[in-house]
């Protein structure tokens, strides 16, 4: 089995072929994802970063991957041993890819980098494309897959059986959906579109599938007209009642391989393409006159309707059940242990708990459970060779969450599990004070998360602090655990927040080689009230799970922050104590007694 070396050598082999000085592998696949199915983990094969976001880069004589502040610590050690240097994005100095290739290239031969088509979205090859050009004039070609010829044993695309989403889930049926993007398209002056997210076809079709590990998607693309839809899959995928489903709701199947031929046999005068989700590939072979704009697809279902809140409100319900159950065992029964236990096994005890949870489906991304130093990997994920056992002293950063048919669940605690420095127990505080500051934030109809991102970091900037991540992201309805395109970020997102929709509320500090503190719950926006100024907005926790208060500085708390927190003890309590064992309901009732 090669290794990266030898990786990177075969791969040289074939660029030199190809008259190409370097080449491209980003981490996403035909569909735009964050998330890919393992046959498009090209980026991952090649360097062995295993990272869910960053772009790897060859040359002929030199490599480097670029990644975000999440896996600076965990990108540094997976890379050593290897040609990649790691290039730390946003980070002052760190050179762009096309800036670097061009101080690499300088004196190249073949001024012409490759990058595949298929896998990289329209706009961002015509970006990179620009910014190779100015420098020195370096080329670009998208339409050559060097994994194609090198990757042996590539994983084939997955071809796992795709499901009907019940409408008692689901709050809309397909023909309704199609009723109101063809309006929206009519709205944007288009006719059809296509559609290449995997979540946003999920959702269009009511329709679930496992191609990719956590996500409830399936491979396809999904060409809509003014009076047609096709559904683009490997027909092995879908059984009988599915195909008849489909056809019911007035959908079509096609050949996955087959997209590119129904795009030139598009028969409309235009169609609707996103340039930031739709392959470079796929938008150059379109005949017709391209509408090239955001899809509407995504902002529908950013906003739930009531059966999928509801939804969620069942699958939150279930979740903090599990938490409750798994936070007292790790509270009461584990330090009765020795040995301890690990990183992997409380994974393990929380994923079992969740399990005998009605509707669950498993998890809706893989656990992060960082004790101390490795709770300052914001991504870290255990392995066999990097869990490390829990004592009874320290923090635990767990970040976790779940799919349940009616929805899904995304959660972060940071838990003591014995004695604390006063620095972590400050640090914990500030944290939990820009936690409660979005939660009680009440904003205008209309309002973007970069908006009110600020509310969540000032006291944490006071110190002299910051984290490099969102504050907060979309959560979907049994679908992805990230969602679009609303977020609270500090870059400007212009995605207005909207009553109906998901967000997440997540700051955290992290001190490498020291520990980690992030803190979260998943939200929905809900009206607040109408006064002159127009309508304003608020957030509702969804979440249902203590938090701990062992390690807060009360002093640093103002009361209206003490006064939430009480607020959300006491809700929390409320709904989980019907459904819990009589000494489940005890230490829950000691968890969030009044602060």
């Amino acid at each position: 089995m090669m290794g990266v070396t030898e990786r990177i050598a075969v791969l040289r082999e074939e660029l030199r072929r190809e008259h190409l000085s370097a080449f491209i592998f980003p981490t996403s696949d035909p569909h735009n994802s964050e998330y890919t199915a393992d046959h498009w983990k090209g980026r991952e094969w090649i360097s062995g970063f295993n990272g869910s976001a960053g772009t790897a880069v060859v040359t002929l004589t030199s490599a480097a991957l670029w990644t975000d502040s999440r896996y600076f610590i965990a990108a540094e050690e997976l890379l050593k041993g290897t040609e990649f240097q790691l290039m730390k994005e946003k980070v002052e100095g760190t050179p762009t890819i096309a800036e670097w290739l061009g101080r690499e290239l300088a004196n190249a031969a073949d001024k012409a980098v490759g990058i595949d088509g298929m896998v990289n979205s329209y706009h961002s090859v015509k970006e990179l494309a620009a910014d190779l050009h100015k420098q020195g004039g370096i080329t670009l070609r998208a339409n050559f897959d060097p994994l194609e010829r090198i990757w042996h044993g590539r994983p084939a695309i997955p071809e796992h059986p795709v499901s009907i989403h019940p409408l008692k889930y689901a709050g809309e049926a397909t023909c309704e959906k199609l009723v109101r993007i063809r309006k929206a398209l009519r709205e944007q002056h288009a006719d059809g579109m296509l559609m290449t997210a995997l979540d946003d076809i999920a959702w269009t079709l009511n329709l679930r599938g496992s191609d990719v590990h956590c996500n409830p998607v399936f491979v396809s693309y999904l060409l809509i007209s003014s009076t047609s839809a096709t559904l683009y899959i490997n027909k092995v995928k879908l059984t009988p009642e599915v195909e008849s489903y489909l056809k019911e709701e007035g959908v079509g199947v096609a050949p996955y391989e087959q997209v590119k031929k129904g795009l030139k046999d598009y028969f409309e005068y235009n169609i609707l393409m996103d340039g930031d989700e739709v392959n470079d590939t796929l938008y150059r072979s379109v005949a017709r006159e391209v509408v090239d704009a955001e899809s509407p697809i995504k902002r529908m279902k950013a906003i739930k309707n009531e059966r999928e809140i509801a939804g969620f409100r069942s699958a939150m319900l279930k979740d903090g059940i599990a938490m409750v159950k798994f936070l007292k065992w790790l509270g009461e029964t584990y330090k009765a242990h020795k040995p301890y236990e690990t990183e992997l096994s409380v994974d393990q005890k929380l994923t079992a708990l969740r399990a005998e949870q009605p509707l669950f489906r498993g998890v809706s991304f893989d656990t992060i459970a960082g004790y101390e130093a490795h709770g300052a990997i914001v991504h870290y994920e255990a392995t066999a060779e990097t869990d490390v056992p829990l004592l009874p002293e320290g923090f635990l950063l767990l970040d976790s969450g779940a799919q349940y048919l009616d929805g899904t669940t995304d959660i972060t605690r940071t838990i003591a599990l014995g004695p604390l420095t006063d620095e972590q127990r400050r640090i914990y505080t500030l944290v939990l004070k820009g936690h409660i500051q979005i939660e009680l934030c009440k904003f205008p109809s209309g309002t973007r998360g970069t908006q009110i991102d600020v509310l969540a970091r000032q006291a944490l900037w006071r110190e002299g602090l910051n984290y490099l991540h969102g504050t907060g992201h979309g959560v979907g309805s049994y679908l992805n655990v990230h969602e679009g395109p609303h977020q609270i970020r500090m870059e400007w997102k212009p995605a207005p927040l909207v009553a109906g929709m998901t967000v997440t509320d997540e700051p955290g500090i992290y001190l490498a080689g020291r520990f980690g503190v992030r803190i979260e719950n998943t939200l929905l926006v809900t009206p607040y009230r109408e006064t002159e100024f127009g309508q304003f907005l608020q957030f509702e926790s969804l979440t249902l799970c203590p938090i701990d208060t062992t390690p807060i500085v009360r002093e640093l708390l103002s009361q209206e922050e003490i006064d939430w927190l009480n607020q959300y003890h006491e809700m929390v309590f409320e709904q989980l104590s019907p459904h819990l064992e009589a000494d489940e309901r005890e230490w829950l009732r000691a968890q969030t007694r009044l602060l």
